[in-house]
C-alpha cells in the first residue's frame, strides 16, 4: 500500500464563502489561514486550520466559481460535506497502485489544487459513496 500521513482537510461545499466564514468563526472560533481562487478547479477555497500548527487538519470551505460539478452538488444536496482529503506520500505511485487494483478514479494523474498541492480524486463508487481526495503537499509546505 501507499503511505497515508494524515487527514489534510475535510471539504464543505457552500454557496456563500464569506457568510460561511462568519459562521465558522462564531461557532468554532476558526480563522482562515489560506483563501484562494483555484483556476484549474474553478473554485474558491478557504482553509480553516484545526489542531497544532504544523500538524493541523483543516476544514476547507469551497464554493463554485464556474465549477459545474460543485454547482450541481449544491443544487441537488445543498451546502454540506463534499469530500475528505488524505495526505499521501507519493501521489503518482498511489494512483498507479489504485489503478492496478481496479479502483475507479476520477483523476488518473494528479493535478494542481489549492496551495499548489498535487491532488487527485477517487471516485465515490469505490468507497461506498464518499468522495476522497488524495493530496501531496507542494515542496514548500512540507
Amino acid at each position: 500500500m501507499f503511505k497515508i500521513k494524515k487527514i489534510d482537510h475535510i471539504a464543505v461545499c457552500v454557496r456563500d464563502i464569506d457568510e460561511s466564514l462568519k459562521i465558522y468563526k462564531t461557532v468554532f472560533g476558526l480563522e482562515p489561514q489560506d483563501r484562494e481562487y483555484v483556476p484549474a478547479q474553478k473554485t474558491e477555497a478557504a482553509l480553516l486550520p484545526i489542531g497544532e500548527i504544523g500538524s493541523e487538519t483543516s476544514i476547507e470551505l469551497i464554493t463554485p466559481k464556474g465549477n459545474d460539478g460543485l454547482e450541481k452538488f449544491l443544487d441537488k444536496r445543498g451546502p454540506g460535506l463534499h469530500h475528505i482529503a488524505i495526505e499521501v506520500e507519493g501521489i503518482e505511485e498511489a494512483l498507479a497502485l489504485l489503478k492496478t487494483l481496479g479502483v475507479p478514479l476520477i483523476d488518473e494523474t494528479p493535478r494542481f489544487g489549492a496551495r499548489g498541492h498535487k491532488v487527485a480524486f477517487i471516485h465515490p463508487k469505490a468507497t461506498g459513496g464518499v468522495l476522497f481526495e488524495l493530496v501531496e503537499p507542494a515542496e514548500h509546505h512540507t
